[in-house]
């Protein structure tokens, strides 16, 4: 059936992402000294965990990863579900290919969550338990700049920061985000109210 065509395009982006995942973690050597440059300084695989979600940015308390991994499992099912509903209703072929990416991208960085913690024991240390505890990897890193943020700058403003490493599901959600964005007004069109 022509509606599983999109489902088919989730299960891609997962089979890449965690294929990357995998040979990263199995033939790289984590931080500085295993990074490998692809455009010279500018474009690097550099081998890292993160404990949170986007850029690192975590929930408080030690259940706030258990809290983020529910809620990652809970939007799973609500975007797969959103995406079957929308090959119900014969949506723009590029709005199902962005929904694809995100549900995708989604799943691939939940299979980290749940399960990494316990086979390839990256948990974090104090972590409850390694089920639903384990830490996403991240690789691809545009390495444009890093240093001491200005005090001025809000929530971050003091810290050190470097521009975020990120992995293959990550790239597939901002993609799917991003065009949504952009092709809202073609994607969304019939949904307008007549005037």
């Amino acid at each position: 059936m022509k509606d599983f065509r999109f489902f088919i395009l989730s299960l891609s982006v997962i089979l890449v992402d965690q294929s990357i995942k995998m040979g990263v973690h199995f033939y790289m050597e984590p931080g500085y000294f295993g990074q490998i440059e692809l455009i010279g300084p500018l474009f690097k695989l550099h081998y890292t965990l993160n404990p949170g979600m986007a850029f690192g940015i975590q929930l408080g308390s030690i259940y706030g990863k258990l809290l983020l991994t529910s809620f990652r499992i809970v939007a799973m099912f609500g975007i797969g579900y959103y995406l079957y509903k929308l090959t119900q209703k014969n949506s723009p072929k590029g709005l199902l290919i962005c929904v694809s990416l995100i549900l995708g991208g989604a799943i691939g960085n939940l299979i980290d969550s749940v399960f990494y913690g316990v086979f390839l024991g990256n948990a974090p240390y104090g972590a409850p338990m390694n089920w639903f505890h384990g830490q996403v990897i991240d690789m691809f890193f545009f390495d444009i700049w890093e240093g001491i943020l200005p005090t001025w700058v809000p929530l971050w403003g003091g810290s050190y920061y470097s521009t975020p490493i990120f992995n293959f599901a990550d790239a597939a959600i901002f993609c799917g985000v991003i065009a949504i964005i952009i092709f809202q007004n073609k994607f969304f069109e019939a949904n307008k109210p007549i005037e």
